[in-house]
């Protein structure tokens, strides 16, 4: 009997489409509440006694100075984190809040250094201000100096530390959203002098990043669509925005992209006559009071959801699809802009971005 194996493959990515969408289909009934909230995280209901709140268990093992180190599994009761003596607490983290003393740190935890070494490989400018820091460092028990002048770390500190910057590493993300609550309160300088916030500036500012796209040659049509809850929906055919992880972080790029204010690199912003500040992608989704983002890209669709800028999902898988490109839906913050969208402004505006870009079209719908 003779196979055909042409047959066969075609039949298996038929089943595997067919497995695909109903994928989909599950992923869409359920909603986004469905999946965690966070990466590694899962959520357990369990019968909570006051005889067992709970335990934090770590261990590790790191080469540092040329020697492995081993912490065997430790652990620390609910209660023991809970009732740290927040002042002596705050002590150690207000030691630690600096930046110079985490850079000198995280420098001489793989390899001693002379003072002048450090001066010369931190850029600190002058030996005193070292020496400032050095002397609060070796006076917590968090530097020790050697016999040849070097500087190191304590054997018996490396693991408290490590852990220390791992729950920094997962806490960095707050910095993004504590950046997007100062622009919520600081919005009049990215919107001049006006009284009134013009919320048309907000959805030229998305469509921005579209023009941006085809001056890059990828994007040609940019669709803006008008819904009647006040929320308006900007869609191209681009590249679609990144979304693998960001190293160091894990994060997806395009949660940075719509998180990090200060980010300059890969977006662009848009500039409101007499503004101190343009408006990046951050911005919006900052004085936003709900965005959702999804992606086209690489044979799938990808979406986030966020709630002044602060994720509400993360980054789903949620269909396949054939197209490139990226939407953003977003409904502005009612606290700041009093009015919605103005179908006849918008269309002048429309109107002279296609003259400055013959070959764009954006098309406005209700």
């Amino acid at each position: 009997m003779t196979r055909d194996l042409n047959r066969e493959i075609d039949l298996l990515k038929q089943q595997m489409a067919d497995l695909q969408q109903m994928m989909q289909q599950f992923v869409l009934e359920r909603g986004p509440a469905s999946a965690p909230s966070r990466p590694g995280l899962t959520q357990v209901e369990v019968e909570r006694t006051e005889q067992d709140p709970g335990q934090v268990f770590y261990s590790g093992h790191v080469y540092l100075n040329e020697q492995a180190f081993r912490w065997e599994p430790q652990e620390r009761r609910m209660e023991q984190l809970l009732g740290l003596n927040s002042d002596k607490a705050a002590k150690v983290l207000t030691a630690l809040a600096n930046k110079q003393r985490l850079d000198i740190l995280r420098t001489v935890l793989n390899e001693p250094f002379t003072g002048a070494e450090l001066v010369h490989r931190l850029n600190m400018g002058t030996t005193g201000q070292l020496y400032h820091h050095l002397k609060a460092l070796m006076g917590a028990d968090l530097l020790v100096q050697e016999p040849g002048g070097r500087y190191t770390f304590p054997n018996h500190r490396c693991l408290p530390f490590l852990l220390l910057l791992a729950a920094v590493n997962d806490l960095l993300d707050t910095s993004d959203y504590l950046d997007m609550m100062e622009t919520r309160n600081n919005a009049g300088i990215y919107f001049g002098a006006a009284q009134d916030y013009d919320v048309n500036q907000l959805l030229w500012a998305v469509v921005e990043n579209s023009i941006l796209e085809h001056q890059s040659g990828f994007c040609h049509e940019i669709g803006i669509f008008l819904h009647d809850d006040g929320s308006v929906t900007v869609s191209d055919d681009g590249r679609g925005i990144m979304v693998g992880p960001l190293p160091n972080t894990g994060l997806p790029a395009v949660q940075s992209f719509l998180t990090d204010i200060n980010r300059l690199n890969g977006s662009t912003r848009y500039q409101v006559p007499g503004a101190e500040q343009g408006i990046s992608i951050a911005v919006v989704n900052a004085l936003s009071q709900r965005l959702t983002v999804e992606v086209r890209q690489d044979g799938k669709v990808y979406r986030q959801e966020y709630s002044h800028g602060i994720p509400q999902s993360g980054l789903m898988t949620v269909g396949i699809t054939k197209e490139t490109g990226t939407s953003i839906t977003l409904k502005p913050e009612a606290e700041l802009f009093g009015t919605g969208f103005d179908r006849n402004r918008l269309e002048e505006h429309k109107n002279g971005l296609q003259l400055a870009y013959p070959n764009l079209s954006i098309r406005i719908h209700e």
